[in-house]
């Protein structure tokens, strides 16, 4: 397993790599200066390797904080809103005067749900991506959570890293957190949690082991981090979770030593549209269907007919994308409708002409 690793890692060629707020700032919520250009000097000389570098950094909203005064982590939508206003600025200032001392030049992308969810500005950003490595620049993503609301946010950054790869057809996402990787259980709990080093596939088990807040400045744990190695894996990046206050880390990595938890990519991953709707998409509604039906779609990846639904729920239009719940209301499947809610409605449990 671990020379698998190795051979993987030997041919990356481009690389996102995620840090949380808990890594860039110190626990009074000001930033970590030594961190940062810690972190800045390493993604440098990783770029230096020829090695295409896309920095997802959380800490927007902690850098307003600090800026603002503020003694706690604010609360509401539009305390938080205001803290990142001001901290976003202040991140990329930092980034940008940091990244210029070693010749390198950087460009802010802020992303939403929404630019994810919709297939035309999924594309955009994926050209903008594409258009900025062409030209050598480090891209620095975080989510707008200067203008995001509920409906429209990934809700932590692990999982908005996780579609910037799918995003940029990443070989590898690189999860900085503050701890070593994953275990059998919660360390901070269980002194005889045993380490894991390798993933080949993500499991009940492996989901079970993920438990386990996160701090009171970030908002991501464990499960989120495995998520994201659903999203990534499924596309055929892999995924490494591994402590980023580690020396060298970055290099270490690339280098094919046995540091953090590495997670397969999938041999076969989804076609890029079908890795879209099952993970970027946010669904308008949903039809449920009868067994025979659930089949057709699972093991026969036949398309769904109007005899085989049940029941639909919400108001969605042609060419939306939906969600297929089955008989005990799993969700089993997303999928562009060619019918309107209401002409489903009329058309279900209908056999086909």
């Amino acid at each position: 397993m671990n020379n698998d690793r190795k051979e993987h890692l030997k041919q990356v060629k481009r690389i996102v790599v995620k840090v949380g707020t808990s890594s860039l700032t110190h626990s009074t919520g000001l930033l970590n200066l030594n961190r940062i250009e810690n972190l800045v000097r390493q993604l440098s000389d990783v770029h230096n390797r020829g090695i295409e570098v896309i920095l997802v950094s959380s800490g927007a909203i902690a850098a307003g904080i600090g800026k603002l005064g503020l003694k706690t982590r604010p609360k509401t939508i539009p305390e938080k809103q205001a803290a990142a206003a001001v901290g976003q600025g202040i991140l990329l200032h930092m980034y940008e005067k940091l990244f210029s001392e070693y010749g390198k030049i950087v460009g802010q992308i802020l992303l939403t749900r929404e630019d994810v969810s919709h297939r035309m500005r999924y594309l955009n950003a994926s050209n903008t991506f594409y258009a900025l490595l062409e030209q050598g620049v480090i891209p620095i993503v975080n989510e707008n959570d200067a203008i995001v609301v509920e409906e429209i946010k990934f809700g932590d950054n692990d999982t908005l890293s996780a579609m910037v790869a799918s995003l940029v057809n990443a070989d590898l996402l690189v999860l900085l957190t503050d701890i070593d990787g994953l275990y059998d259980s919660n360390p901070k709990n269980n002194p005889n949690a045993k380490f894991i080093h390798y993933v080949d596939e993500i499991t009940e088990d492996i989901v079970n082991a993920a438990d386990g807040a996160g701090s009171s400045l970030g908002t991501g744990g464990m499960i989120t981090k495995i998520n994201a190695g659903k999203i990534a894996t499924s596309y055929g990046s892999s995924m490494i979770i591994v402590n980023g206050d580690a020396p060298n880390i970055l290099n270490n990595i690339l280098d094919g030593k046995d540091v953090g938890t590495f997670f397969k990519g999938h041999k076969q991953p989804l076609q890029a549209r079908k890795h879209w709707m099952a993970f970027g998409t946010k669904t308008n509604g949903y039809v449920i269907v009868d067994a025979g039906a659930e089949t057709a779609l699972i093991k026969g990846h036949k398309s769904l007919l109007p005899k085989g639904i049940l029941s639909i729920q919400g108001s969605f239009s042609e060419g939306e994308v939906i969600s297929v719940l089955n008989i005990n209301k799993e969700e089993i499947a997303h999928g562009v409708t060619n019918y309107n809610s209401t002409d489903i409605d009329i058309i279900k449990g209908v056999n086909s002409c």
